[in-house]
């Protein structure tokens, strides 16, 4: 990977994007659904939003613990759209440029990658902001104006209550989403950032 700096974050288009997944192994675990929610000149499109279930190649390991975290029932995948015909979605979504948007990338970023590997597509190398990159720039800058001020813990539903930000549903991909993308608008204006120096994915 390398790093680059971007034009004016306002000129960029960003989706801010999560999944939902079985486990938390990419190598073994499989993704279960996508949420993604478009930023155009600074604000949020919601009714360009995209979500999808995701039928799984194989059905074990959907019980048990990841149900109760992703509330994900087997039988609301087996109609579901497969994997192949959810990463076009995807891409047809990052062509022309766009910008991904996630939170703790590493995450999605392996499942991703993993799935395009898997299934032989290319995968389509957006540049990534990371809001965790964000908030840790964002716990620097309060511990430099006040020596006491306290750790700022990462989860994204503690974030969204440290930033006052609208009540989401958590653990869905498409809340999830729409959390991280209004909380990269909320961290950009307090790091008062007029463009970010992003990560190129290989």
């Amino acid at each position: 990977m390398f790093f680059f700096r971007s034009k004016p974050w306002q000129e960029i288009e960003y989706w801010a994007l999560d999944l939902e997944t079985s486990g938390l192994d990419s190598r073994r675990d499989q993704i279960l659904s996508v949420g993604m929610v478009p930023l155009r000149g600074g604000v949020i499109h919601w009714g360009d939003h995209y979500y999808s279930l995701v039928r799984p190649e194989a059905w074990d390991g959907l019980t048990g613990d990841a149900v109760r975290v992703h509330h994900i029932l087997p039988e609301e995948l087996r109609d579901a759209p497969l994997l192949t015909a959810v990463l076009l979605e995807i891409d047809m979504r990052l062509s022309g440029g766009a910008s991904l948007v996630l939170h703790h990338a590493e995450f999605d970023l392996g499942f991703l990658r993993k799935a395009y590997t898997r299934l032989g597509r290319a995968w389509p190398r957006p540049s990534v902001v990371d809001t965790q990159v964000l908030v840790s720039r964002y716990e620097e800058r309060q511990q430099r104006l006040s020596p006491y001020a306290l750790p700022v813990r990462k989860s994204l539903s503690e974030l969204v209550q440290l930033f006052n930000l609208a009540p989401y549903t958590s653990h869905h991909a498409l809340g999830d989403a729409l959390a991280t993308a209004e909380l990269f608008l909320a961290l950009r204006a307090r790091l008062e950032l007029t463009s970010f120096r992003q990560v190129r994915t290989g």
